[in-house]
């Protein structure tokens, strides 16, 4: 008697990364490398970069953009209308810290199935790929088993809006400070914990914790200053967009 075959695992979600900010890219990618069932397949640091990739002049086929909008010869936007004229239909995930309504209005016309805003947690991200998964699971990959009907369409449609719970902020920290830390810190161009928790008047701990938050979630880097004599300075920089 011949043993049935094993299942065919499916394929992975081949992911393109669009970020210019190395720091940024790196951890974007590793978020990604986390979550079964996606695989980071390149990566982009500026709008030719990637449109190059997404017109297959090299690298395998790519299912899913995650894609910054400040790049640096151009906006994210004018990339995403570029390669929708050329008839490419892949799905593009917005990260940015773009907050402006209009910027989100013309993400969401042009086709973005998600709008993740930075600073986010890796917590965050794996959420909105799951629901992504969800949504694909549904539609994408049955397109050529038959029709859908009312219910699956809504089923879909609602894997992309939910986003889960793994959004929340670490405990002890809230979005508002977060926002505010983030800002003096842009604001600043670089500092110390001691140096961002006097301008807000707050303490050095608290400073360090966000400044920390924002360094793990790609915002902000992390660099040591030597003096002459004692321990080095640890020191934060913001990281563009």
């Amino acid at each position: 008697m011949t043993a049935p075959e094993s299942p065919v695992p499916p394929r992975p979600i081949r992911v393109l990364v669009v970020e210019d900010e190395p720091i940024a890219s790196r951890a974007h990618q590793a978020y990604v490398g986390r979550i079964d069932g996606f695989r980071v397949v390149g990566a982009a640091a500026s709008a030719r970069d990637a449109e190059r990739r997404l017109r297959g002049a090299a690298g395998e086929p790519v299912d899913l953009v995650l894609l910054d909008l400040h790049l640096p010869d151009g906006h994210g936007l004018e990339l995403l209308r570029r390669v929708r004229a050329a008839g490419s239909t892949v799905d593009v995930m917005v990260v940015s810290s773009a907050r402006d309504a209009e910027v989100v209005r013309s993400a969401v016309a042009q086709g973005a199935v998600q709008y993740v805003l930075k600073p986010f947690t890796a917590a965050a991200l794996r959420d909105r790929l799951l629901a992504y998964r969800r949504f694909r699971d549904q539609v994408v990959e049955p397109a050529g088993s038959g029709a859908l009907d009312q219910v699956a369409v809504d089923a879909a449609l609602s894997a992309l809006r939910t986003a889960g719970t793994g959004s929340a902020l670490p405990k002890g920290l809230t979005a508002p400070t977060l926002a505010v830390v983030a800002a003096a810190l842009r604001a600043a161009g670089e500092g110390s914990a001691q140096e961002l928790a006097t301008r807000l008047d707050v303490s050095r701990i608290t400073a360090r914790r966000y400044l920390e938050h924002l360094v793990d979630t790609g915002a902000a880097e992390r660099t040591l200053r030597y003096g002459q004599v004692g321990r080095p300075e640890t020191r934060y920089r913001s990281v563009r967009g």
